[in-house]
């Protein structure tokens, strides 16, 4: 009885065989501040649409976004995990980091100019 009625002051949130409250549905949920939240950026564990993040414990990929233009989300990871890129510029910068930066566009142009849906244009928005 008391678990019943615990369901319907919850709405859209039920409880599981462990006791937890887990939300109903699919990938979107609505939360008790009355927003709609999608589930994929909890997931990626970015704060989110289209805001980077680092994930130093991932074996292969050092960052993650979840990318969204207009109806479109898809959850993206990229860039290669412990190598060095050039980052942004900087001012006194070596000649070697230049050129490694301007390779790295010159090779995934096409990528990048897809826009955010593609990991080459994030790489080269945060990585370089």
């Amino acid at each position: 009885m008391l678990l019943l009625n615990l369901e319907k002051v919850l709405g859209n949130l039920k409880l599981n065989n462990m006791g937890l409250l887990k939300p109903k549905g699919g990938l979107i949920n609505k939360y008790k501040s009355g927003g709609v939240k999608d589930s994929r950026l909890a997931n990626a564990g970015v704060s989110g649409f289209n805001k980077p993040k680092g994930t130093p414990n991932h074996k292969t990929k050092s960052h993650v976004v979840v990318a969204k233009e207009g109806d479109k989300v898809k959850t993206i990871r990229f860039g290669e995990q412990g190598a060095s890129t050039a980052g942004k510029p900087k001012a006194g910068e070596s000649a070697k980091m230049k050129a490694k930066r301007k390779s790295f566009k010159a090779r995934h142009g096409k990528n990048i100019a897809k826009g955010k849906m593609s990991a080459a244009y994030w790489a080269d928005k945060v990585k370089w």
